[in-house]
């Protein structure tokens, strides 16, 4: 399984426990997928603590999703036992334990913690699951003018790194960073609807530090 151990570690934790749902998946969700009714299936990869869940039960939509880390899962279940067959355990880069068709596939940071490879696998995925005409959103990948991307070590490709001694990627494990043509190469199957650069400049407490990430919305077609 390629899931990192860091992960796990961090839930172990219980660190990054985020418990509210992230405004731009909102904003993406009901701009380019309007979902509606029951039958709508949306897959959330990498769920982490569950934060987008209340969203998704509010549109009253079937809501399925795959995480790495068991605990955060088990801890979903007993939160969330309705959707105990619907949260997974599972590495989403390596197959998709479902046997559906989604109306809405989407993902806030996760993807981005793996390699190019791996996250090209995950896309092949994501195109055979996803319904024709349909979309997929992705919340927050992380860009190349992040300030963090001159740090780490280069892993298994110059768009991965890790090993970071501090800052906000400190033992999280791999962190993938894209441009926008790395990012239209690995979707170059789907049609892209939207494509945000998202730049946020720190002045305090440490000037000159970047907080960069893309959101996208792309087409099966």
């Amino acid at each position: 399984m390629n899931y990192s151990s860091e992960w796990e570690n961090i839930y172990q934790r219980n660190e990054q426990l985020s418990i509210w749902p992230w405004s731009d998946l909102v904003s993406y969700v009901m701009r380019y997928s309007k979902p509606v009714a029951e039958k709508f299936k949306v897959l959330e990869l990498g769920c982490g603590a569950g934060a987008n869940i209340p969203f998704f039960q509010h549109l009253k939509v079937d809501y399925y999703a795959i995480e790495g880390s068991t605990s955060i899962v088990n801890h979903l279940h007993n939160k969330y036992p309705s959707l105990s067959t619907k949260i997974k355990t599972g590495d989403f880069t390596q197959e998709f334990p479902f046997d559906v068709s989604f109306d809405l596939i989407f993902d806030r940071a996760s993807i981005t913690h793996n390699n190019t490879d791996t996250i090209r696998n995950c896309i092949s995925l994501i195109y055979s699951h996803l319904k024709q005409g349909n979309i997929f959103i992705g919340i927050d990948w992380f860009s190349t003018s992040h300030s963090e991307f001159k740090n780490g070590i280069i892993t298994d490709d110059e768009n991965t790194k890790s090993h970071f001694i501090n800052g906000q990627f400190n033992n999280v494990g791999q962190v993938h960073f894209s441009d926008k043509l790395h990012l239209v190469k690995l979707f170059e199957k789907f049609e892209f609807i939207k494509m945000e650069h998202k730049i946020v400049a720190q002045e305090f407490p440490k000037a000159d530090y970047n907080f960069a990430s893309y959101n996208f919305a792309v087409k099966k077609i």
